[in-house]
């Protein structure tokens, strides 16, 4: 089976403006995601933007990058538009990885890709344990409860995704931005509506289980920070610069 990634991104992101581009040791986030992605060596990888910026940013850094639509609602959408102007037809699996998680864990990426090609679900995705209690609260940190306890070697079904967890559950777990899709899967999904589910709690995931799209999901090895504020980019920038 055939993997293609493509990692969505744009400018206009409303709590950090202009993170994409933002440095760490002389390389934009966009540009760090993208040789991440290149060093997982699952296949061939584009990122999908809707800023110039990013495309010569990308281009720049020896990436490859296709410029899309600025009215997309979510980052599944612009992926989706993405891989039409490509026009392959060779590809059995899509994976939409983040652009502002510099540190996804190599290894976990490939751990996505590989459960996708062995038990041929329709969509997978990543999860970590949760460690810290104060994520339970946070709604920045987007939770999934899946119908059995996670483990190297399970993909089980996702039950739920939230922002918040009234009280501590042994299923749930920290849901990374991170999804494979198969292809027909994506075609379908993007052919729903925005779900009255999907809108309310900003998370585009609860479209495919509004419209009995099954989710699977595989235990990361670890919960990579991504940028959504001032505070994470400082964050992130302090290990990435102390880990070289």
């Amino acid at each position: 089976m055939k993997t293609l990634v493509i990692i969505p991104s744009r400018l206009s992101a409303s709590r950090l403006p202009g993170k994409p581009l933002l440095k760490i040791k002389g390389l934009s986030i966009i540009s760090h995601v993208y040789k991440k992605a290149q060093e997982a060596n699952i296949g061939e990888v584009f990122v999908a933007a809707e800023d110039q910026e990013i495309i010569e940013d990308v281009k720049k850094n020896g990436g490859e990058a296709i410029l899309t639509n600025n009215n997309h609602k979510t980052g599944t959408d612009r992926i989706y538009e993405a891989f039409v102007k490509l026009g392959r037809t060779d590809i059995d699996l899509i994976m939409n990885l983040q652009g502002d998680e510099p540190l996804m864990n190599i290894e976990d990426i490939q751990k996505l890709n590989k459960h996708m090609i062995q038990t041929k679900r329709d969509l997978g995705t990543l999860a970590a344990k949760i460690s810290n209690k104060k994520v339970f609260e946070n709604h920045d940190i987007v939770k999934v409860i899946t119908e059995e306890s996670l483990d190297d070697t399970k993909f089980p079904r996702a039950i739920n995704f939230m922002r918040k967890l009234s009280k501590e559950n042994n299923q749930a777990y920290h849901h990374l931005g991170i999804y494979c899709y198969n292809v027909e899967i994506l075609k379908r999904f993007i052919s729903f509506k925005q779900s009255q589910n999907e809108i309310e709690n900003r998370l585009e995931q609860l479209r495919a289980l509004d419209n009995n799209i099954n989710v699977n999901v595989a235990l990361a090895k670890s919960s990579p920070i991504g940028v959504d504020t001032k505070e994470d980019f400082m964050a992130i920038k302090k290990i990435m610069e102390y880990k070289s």
